[in-house]
């Protein structure tokens, strides 16, 4: 494991550095501070900030209005922006550049750079991730959604769910089963799909917080060019394996940052209801603390892995149940300091974050009731912790594989 980042990328840290200090305004703790809507206009000014310094997409190449810098700068960036609690574009920019984007610049055609990678940085395209299915989340590869080769178009009929801010999206890249004689693994294919058309519906599915931030999106004869497969048809398995990289890669390091400003909330929270005294709530906090510096760890463990360009294959099975579970056991050890304040949470609440709150969120029962809620989802999203011990126990330690149940 390397600790140590090349000069040139410090080199460009102090650059982000500086970028930040001139544009912040004094005092500014972090975007979950910020009311919902002065939150969003924040995030389009600063989205605007980063364009005008070619930091959107800083690895993607020149000629397609990246930065054309290595992967190690783009690690940096991540880093520096969680740091300040700055937000890396808008919401979509997750799916649209740091996804399909990079996955494009590895497996898209010609054509297909030159038309979508600039869009996406414009924002004319805003883009979602159409995986998992009612029986294909964790086991992805058991997906059911069809598309058929048709005069020149895909024609598709399926559905998909847990598809994030689906409702704002014109375009969505798809896995669909394009072979379906084909081994399980084998005869899918990646399609980019654009969404403004009658045969995709989307149905928002509301959450415990009353927020809709996940949807269902419903294929019915929908269409999209013969073209807009990514890689080889029938080959989309390996291509949705490199999409994957590149969203554990980017934020390999930055978990830990934000873990770590949580945790600094924890402590105060502590502190303020008088139960730092506690030794059962001291044991509690240090067990938080020491859980953030293996993932602190292991974070450096996968950059140095990912620098080298190696997948991040079933070892990422671990740092997702570390981070998911560790999710859950914070905000329940919240719950337990705050005791029946809990049953009647006020002040301002965690802004409807997706996964862990905003830096810069209020300390208030609210947020961490709000948080507790959202982590209780940590440990199935993005591969259920049992799905993930199971790969663990198969492809790392060599045990005998879980009993397959014939469809």
């Amino acid at each position: 494991m390397d600790l140590t980042y090349p000069a040139t990328a410090e080199e460009f840290r102090q650059r982000v550095q500086s970028l930040i200090a001139e544009n912040v305004p004094p005092g500014f703790t972090g975007t979950g501070a910020l009311e919902r809507a002065e939150r969003d206009k924040f995030a389009r000014r600063w989205r605007r900030t980063l364009a005008e310094h070619n930091l959107l997409a800083v690895s993607w190449p020149a000629e397609y209005g990246g930065g054309g810098l290595s992967p190690i700068e783009q690690v940096v960036l991540s880093e520096e922006l969680a740091r300040a609690g700055l937000p890396h574009g808008s919401e979509s920019d997750m799916f649209g550049i740091q996804l399909i984007g990079n996955t494009l610049t590895v497996w898209g055609t010609e054509e297909q750079k030159q038309h979508f990678l600039p869009r996406i940085l414009s924002g004319e395209d805003v883009w979602c991730q159409g995986y998992s299915e009612p029986e294909a989340g964790s086991d992805l590869a058991s997906l059911r959604t069809r598309a058929v080769l048709h005069d020149g178009e895909w024609v598709i009929n399926g559905s998909k769910i847990w598809t994030s801010a689906a409702q704002f999206a014109n375009w969505i890249f798809v896995l669909c089963r394009t072979d379906p004689d084909a081994a399980k693994h084998k005869g899918i294919s990646l399609l980019l799909v654009p969404m403004d058309q009658p045969g995709i519906e989307v149905r928002p599915i509301v959450n415990m917080l009353g927020e809709a931030i996940f949807n269902e999106v419903f294929f019915t004869d929908a269409r999209t060019s013969a073209a807009n497969v990514v890689g080889p048809v029938n080959n989309g398995w390996t291509v949705a394996m490199t999409l994957l990289g590149f969203e554990r890669g980017a934020s390999a390091t930055t978990d830990a940052i934000r873990f770590e400003a949580g945790l600094e909330r924890l402590f105060a929270l502590a502190r303020e209801h008088d139960r730092h005294r506690d030794p059962h709530i001291r044991e509690q906090l240090a067990w938080c603390h020491g859980r953030v510096e293996v993932m602190r760890s292991r974070g450096y463990q996968a950059l140095t892995r990912f620098l080298r360009g190696d997948n991040p294959g079933a070892e990422a099975a671990i740092t997702k149940i570390m981070w998911s579970e560790y999710f859950q056991r914070e905000t329940e050890l919240a719950m337990e300091i705050l005791g029946p304040e809990a049953l009647t949470p006020d002040g301002r609440g965690a802004n409807g974050a997706i996964a862990m709150p905003d830096p810069g969120t209020a300390n208030t029962s609210r947020a961490w009731v709000e948080s507790a809620l959202t982590a209780r989802s940590a440990t199935i999203y993005a591969g259920s912790s049992q799905v993930q011990r199971n790969i663990i126990g198969e492809q790392l330690l060599g045990l005998p594989k879980e009993p397959r149940v014939t469809r």
